[in-house]
């Protein structure tokens, strides 16, 4: 991701991903023998591995302006899925619990089997992850990291899921998108155990510069700034806990009830980051149109009639950007837990929704300003019309009073 002008942008990962699905309405074949016979990078879980844990990734895509949750659990019959913080005696919960679908497990050509899990917000997002068991040392860790975040092409993956789900949830989408959709992908390296149980600062003491690579995805060791910047967006609730937070990925050391909020905070605010993208692009189209409308001549005399139509449909999507932005803004709550109110802020901030949030409300106040003008101009136009009936009124009375004629 990087922010250019105000604007975060991701870094495409470079090659394709294929997949078979176990499931029957994606696919009726089996693994390739080739597939079949390829090495498993899967790590088996071993009670001699010094790290074991999962390898999760996340990918939200932004498919409609809302979901009818109540509409899709009719459809599906799916369980709703609520965040909450169980290691403490507070929670954080969902204002509009999302409704959530386990996938049947996807099989990779490297042999890699992924567990799979789908939710779907009321504010037209849909978020899937994949999930695989991991194994290993801390090289083997790092090597996942950097093909993971940088050799895999997951959209290709998710689209197949999405759209093959999304054949049954019609009825419950309203405007469906019908241009390509907005994704954004997140990967999220989970250990539940360690040798010999470090505590967060040891483990940070004795594998930061690892810890950083992860995050990174990077096969070289970092830079001390560079180390130093990443492991400055850490939090712990517990002295045995560790969750280090970047923009493309997150390294979480925890049980697996304890990452379990930490792994719906990330998805809930990769699923905001998504909207407000969305939101950015719609702000930009309608402002480019409406500078176009008033460069063709929307400020003329007679033209400006045309401008109320023009400030009428601005207006509208005003309207629901704002209803949008604070669905999707209010879609979580967060009851008295303020580490988990502090760990979303972490989670919003290293993502980029605040940067984005920012462009939109700027674009909106632009927006605000452009409507008021053009409403402006339209009330001076018809009070100028107005004044020229009056006038030709009464040049019409005084050459009938001259000419001594009633009207």
């Amino acid at each position: 991701m990087y922010l250019v002008s105000g604007a975060i942008f991701r870094r495409l990962p470079g090659s394709t991903l294929t997949g078979t699905f176990m499931d029957r309405e994606l696919t009726a074949t089996a693994l390739s023998n080739a597939a079949a016979e390829a090495p498993a990078r899967q790590a088996q879980v071993s009670v001699n591995a010094p790290l074991r844990g999962s390898v999760l990734v996340l990918i939200q895509v932004d498919v409609c302006e809302e979901i009818r949750l109540d509409e899709l659990r009719k459809i599906f019959g799916a369980r709703t899925a609520e965040a909450s913080f169980k290691k403490a005696p507070s929670y954080v919960r969902y204002q509009r619990p999302p409704v959530e679908e386990t996938l049947e497990p996807v099989i990779l050509d490297s042999g890699e089997r992924l567990e799979g899990q789908i939710k779907y917000y009321d504010y037209g997002v849909v978020s899937l992850v994949f999930e695989l068991p991991f194994s290993g040392n801390w090289d083997d860790l790092i090597q996942v990291s950097c093909r993971w975040t940088s050799d895999t092409n997951f959209e290709s993956l998710a689209s197949r899921v999405v759209k093959q789900r999304l054949e049954r949830a019609a009825p419950a989408l309203i405007k469906p998108y019908k241009t390509e959709w907005l994704q954004e992908d997140y990967f999220i390296f989970h250990l539940r155990e360690i040798e010999g149980g470090p505590s967060a600062a040891d483990l940070l003491a004795a594998h930061g510069n690892q810890i950083a690579q992860v995050v990174r995805g990077e096969t070289a060791l970092l830079s001390e700034g560079e180390r130093q910047e990443i492991l400055q967006s850490r939090i712990s609730y517990y002295p045995n806990d560790l969750a280090v937070i970047g923009w493309n990925a997150a390294f979480i050391y925890d049980t697996p009830a304890g990452a379990e909020t930490a792994i719906q905070l990330l998805q809930y605010a990769n699923s905001q980051l998504l909207e407000f993208r969305h939101y950015d692009e719609l702000l930009t189209k309608e402002l480019e149109d409406v500078y176009d409308f008033l460069e063709v001549g929307g400020t003329g005399l007679w033209s400006r009639w045309r401008t109320a139509r023009a400030a009428s449909r601005l207006h509208t999507v005003l309207l629901d950007v704002n209803e949008l932005t604070e669905r999707a803004d209010n879609a979580i709550k967060f009851l008295s837990d303020m580490f988990s109110a502090r760990l979303y802020k972490l989670c919003a901030a290293k993502v980029g929704v605040p940067d984005y949030k920012d462009l939109v409300k700027e674009k909106l106040q632009t927006a605000e300003d452009l409507y008021r003008f053009m409403v402006e101009q339209f009330n001076q136009s018809r009070a100028f019309v107005l004044e020229l009936m009056v006038v030709v009124i009464l040049i019409i009375e005084l050459v009938y009073f001259f000419r001594g004629k009633p009207i």
